[in-house]
């Protein structure tokens, strides 16, 4: 069977419940962006595997997590009655504020503004808290239009946080500074 279908050559899709939807809806949009974090920690993901140090198991192992996550959540945007996909998402939310806690003892204190970079991983996760970001503003728009369970805007902000975090402990564990932005 091939993958095209031609159904949406006319700008039309169809949602998980089957209603058709213009393809920049704001329901799209939202699980678009969802899925384009997916991708890009798919990324991280590939640029992880080959470093075979303690740091980028553990990183990795939480990068896995979190795509497991998106997925239902953009198939619980796609399709609202498929809710019972992200009931775990406020215990996610939590383990996320721990991981962000576990990580920040072993990195310098954050007193400045840093730009996003450093090594390729580092670099990675600062593009990932971006597309998380603009995930979040998605779903936000959707949800002043439609009814979106709050967990899902909680775990998008808070993932943002950890994507942040990742990519500062990355940076130190790869030795690499960070570069303090300074105003000109």
């Amino acid at each position: 069977m091939p993958i095209y279908t031609k159904k949406g050559d006319k700008g039309k899709t169809s949602l998980g419940s089957g209603v058709k939807v213009w393809k920049n809806s704001e329901r799209v949009e939202a699980y678009g962006s969802v899925d384009e974090l997916n991708a890009v920690l798919g990324v991280v993901s590939a640029r992880l595997m080959p470093i075979k140090k303690g740091y980028s198991k553990y990183l990795g192992e939480i990068v896995n997590q979190i795509q497991d996550d998106l997925f239902s959540i953009g198939s619980y945007l796609s399709n609202p009655a498929n809710a019972n996909l992200i009931f775990l998402l406020p215990q996610r939310t939590i383990v996320f504020e721990n991981y962000i806690d576990e990580m920040t003892k072993d990195i310098p204190e954050l007193s400045n503004f840093i730009l996003p970079g450093g090594g390729e991983v580092g670099a990675q996760l600062q593009l990932a808290r971006t597309v998380s970001r603009r995930s979040e503003r998605n779903i936000v728009g959707l949800s002043r239009k439609a009814k979106i369970n709050e967990d899902v805007l909680q775990y998008i902000n808070r993932l943002s946080d950890l994507l942040f975090t990742m990519s500062r402990f990355s940076n130190h564990n790869e030795h690499i500074s960070e570069v303090i932005w300074k105003r000109r």
